[in-house]
């Protein structure tokens, strides 16, 4: 089982389709506070559907208290100026991905401390912002699993 970690998301359509790849990927959700939107948001359940239901969805005050919850799990920060391509490390069962609002991103104090072998990015055309949250998610989490 993979883990989706989700920092402050803003958007509840984009926290939808994330709960909806979850719940069809096996992968655990844990939205860090504070969100952007309340669990029941109507444009959460309409981008979700039924598939709430079928995913495990864990909240958490605070990102320390997420990363607690995963134990010894591997953790991999996703932004874009990760050092490593999504698709260089060897993933595992149990591994964990991180991700930033979708305005800002990880802050840099978040960025700053973590191993820059679990710095990760997707490639893109040089000069572009970033990828949408939920497509940026599917991709990582396909790559892994």
């Amino acid at each position: 089982m993979l883990h989706v970690i989700l920092l402050e998301p803003e958007i509840p359509q984009n926290a939808g389709n994330i709960i909806r790849l979850c719940a069809n990927t096996g992968a655990a959700l844990h939205l860090v506070r504070p969100l952007g939107f309340t669990i029941d948001d109507a444009g959460l359940r309409r981008a979700g559907l039924d598939y709430h239901d079928l995913a495990r969805v864990h909240e958490h005050p605070d990102l320390p208290a997420c990363l607690a919850s995963l134990g010894d799990a591997r953790v991999f920060a996703v932004e874009t100026s990760g050092g490593r391509r999504h698709d260089e490390p060897r993933y595992q069962a149990g591994d964990a991905f991180l991700f930033g609002r979708e305005t800002t991103g990880l802050p840099p104090h978040v960025i700053a401390p973590w191993p820059q072998d679990r710095l990760i990015r997707l490639p893109m055309v040089p000069g572009n912002r970033s990828l949408n949250l939920s497509n940026a998610v599917a991709v990582v989490v396909f790559e892994a699993w």
